[in-house]
This record gives structure tokens, sequence and C-alpha cells, in this order.
């Protein structure tokens, strides 16, 4: 299999990072469009490099994380968005599940588009239930200091909560 082939085949199977990356950060769905773009050609040039040490999923959060929180830094030096995430991604929500837990999830989202880009993106990750070591390998940090910022955000985001609840 030629690099081109090879390239493509890990993209296919793992374009879902790109996309819910891509959606976290842009608000309009050209900016995500342009963010995937982006993303993937980050990918492309960087793919000759990949040595292997770590999973290709692993090796994509990377880049992309890295791409999206450029990406957003330009945006929002180009005009100040209010929120980083999509106004879509704050009403999706089961139809099954009670309202208040609802509300909740709403809540929960907001709040972490509120974050900074660097505490947002390791709640991205915590969100998709990837280790401390996975998120670390993904972020650059220790696993200490995974479990630490973690920490604080959790703490920052009950705090949030519970000055809506009284």
């Amino acid at each position: 299999m030629n690099s081109t082939d090879l390239f493509l085949a890990v993209l296919q199977t793992n374009k879902g990072i790109i996309y819910k990356i891509a959606q976290s950060y842009c608000q309009d769905a050209e900016e995500r469009k342009d963010l995937v773009q982006e993303i993937i050609t980050q990918l492309w040039r960087s793919f000759g490099s990949y040595t292997g040490q770590v999973k290709y999923s692993t090796w994509i959060y990377r880049i992309a994380l890295n791409v999206a929180i450029s990406f957003y830094r330009k945006g929002t030096r180009r005009k100040q968005a209010s929120s980083p995430l999509s106004e879509d991604i704050l009403h999706i929500v089961d139809t099954n599940v009670k309202d208040e837990t609802a509300e909740n999830i709403g809540f929960l989202q907001r709040f972490i588009a509120e974050l900074k880009e660097l505490d947002k993106a390791l709640m991205l990750l915590y969100l998709e239930e990837k280790s401390y070591r996975e998120i670390g390998e993904i972020m650059g940090l220790s696993e200490t200091n995974v479990a630490t910022k973690i920490a604080r955000i959790k703490g920052i985001l009950k705090q949030k909560f519970s000055s809506i609840k009284t």
C-alpha cells in the first residue's frame, strides 16, 4: 500500500475524531468545513514524519486539537464569537431523557464552551473516556498534570452548576 492509500485509510478510520473536534471548536458550518480541511491538510503534511510511537488516533487528536485551537484563536481575533461550540450542539439531547437531565446536559455543554481552549480540549478527551495516560500523550502533558487539570476543571464546572441551582 502506498503512502497516499495508507493516509486515506487512516483518515477514513479516524474521521470521527476530526469532525468531533471541528464541531466543538467552530460555531459556523462553513468555518467547520474550513477547519476540517485545515486539519486534513496538516495531517497530510505531517504524515511522512509519523513515527508509529503512538496510535494513529492519538497522533490525529494531537494534530487536530492543535490546529483547532490555532484556528479558533484566529477566528476569535477576526470576530469575537460568543461560543466556540455550535448552537446545534447545545441543543442536541436524547428525546427520551428527562427534561431536567436534558437541561443539565445543555448547561454542561455551555459551561465547557466557556472554558479556555486547552481546558476545553482536556474535557473533550475526558468525556470521550480517554485515560489520563492517553490524554497526556495527546496533549503533551504528564498523567499527573492531566489529573490535576481535570480535577480543577471539574471543580469549576461544579461551581457553575451550583450557581444555577440556587
